[in-house]
């Protein structure tokens, strides 16, 4: 049997056929080029059918798709503030009619939790019960493993980790983004940038690239640091991981900064806890999605 894993975002649609083992067969990639509603379900839907076409040898049993927002698993629809059209739209239903094929399980899920499901699959989560994967990007996101199962709460809006209250009193520039996000997201870094440079055309590039020898970089990457240990501390005391793993863009070049996180973290989190836990980067990288993807149907039809 094989299996489809889809990466949604922006700009894109990835898509990745599998076997079981986690050997990838094909992969292939199709440009959203400005594409809107239904115009992105039918790209995803064209994405499948193009791999099944060039595989059509080998049995598929479950598609399943990575999207850059909410999936609201009782209405069956997505929130994607990215993609136009998407504030409640069917994808499920869109891509089951599209396949045609109803012994083909097809699962939908947020990024944050495709991220974690790919470091259980093929990376650091591996062999792990609880873990956390914190993806530091545009924005702050958290995939949380609890106890083998991938937890959403009452609105399946778990692991909006941007919204951490970690700064008292509060800002107004907290209000679309939350505080945690404001300041160590890789949108938040730039924006400390242009702020503290007062020049609109820092990015959080030039920060990282001025770290250690330009004081104002040096100011900007000690408060993220310092975010992203009492972020993670919360996350350890509340959770009690095995591990916490870094991805996302950011965590590229962030990942120099991993020990000092930790112990940063070890100033606020449950001591206990802290001592058990180990903070390392993702091992997958860019793949965490797809593979996320793709054990996730793997996970749904084998339950």
């Amino acid at each position: 049997m094989a299996y489809i894993g889809i990466d949604l975002g922006g700009t894109k649609v990835a898509a990745a056929l599998f076997e079981r083992s986690g050997k990838m067969i094909d992969k292939t990639y199709r440009l959203l080029d400005g594409a809107t509603g239904a115009a992105v379900g039918a790209l995803v839907a064209e994405a499948v059918a193009a791999l099944r076409q060039a595989h059509s040898a080998v049995p598929l049993d479950a598609v399943g798709v990575c999207v850059p927002g909410i999936v609201y698993s009782k209405k069956g629809t997505v929130w994607a503030p990215n993609i136009p059209g998407w504030d409640n739209y069917p994808l499920q239903a869109e891509l089951a009619a599209a396949i045609a094929d109803p012994s083909v399980c097809i699962a939908v899920e947020s990024d944050r939790t495709c991220y974690i499901l790919g470091e259980v699959w093929k990376g650091a989560a591996r062999g792990c019960t609880d873990a956390i994967y914190l993806a530091v990007g545009t924005g702050i996101g958290a995939g949380i493993l609890l106890d083998g199962r991938i937890i959403h709460g009452a609105s399946d809006i778990v692991g909006a980790t941007g919204w951490m209250a970690l700064e008292a009193p509060y800002r107004e520039e907290f209000v679309p983004v939350g505080c945690f996000e404001y300041y160590a997201s890789g949108n938040g870094i730039g924006t400390q940038a242009k702020l503290l440079w007062n020049d609109p055309s820092k990015t959080s590039y030039d920060v990282f690239a001025g770290y250690g020898t330009d004081p104002t970089a040096t100011k900007i990457l000690d408060k993220a640091i310092q975010l992203w240990g009492m972020g993670t501390a919360n996350l350890v005391s509340l959770f009690n991981p095995q591990k916490v793993i870094f991805g996302g863009g950011v965590f590229g070049p962030a990942v120099q900064f991993i020990d000092r996180i930790y112990a940063e973290a070890c100033k606020w989190g449950q001591p206990i806890s802290m001592r058990e836990v180990e903070f390392c980067a993702s091992l997958v990288g860019g793949d965490a999605a797809l593979l996320g993807a793709a054990y996730l149907g793997i996970r749904q039809t084998e339950e």
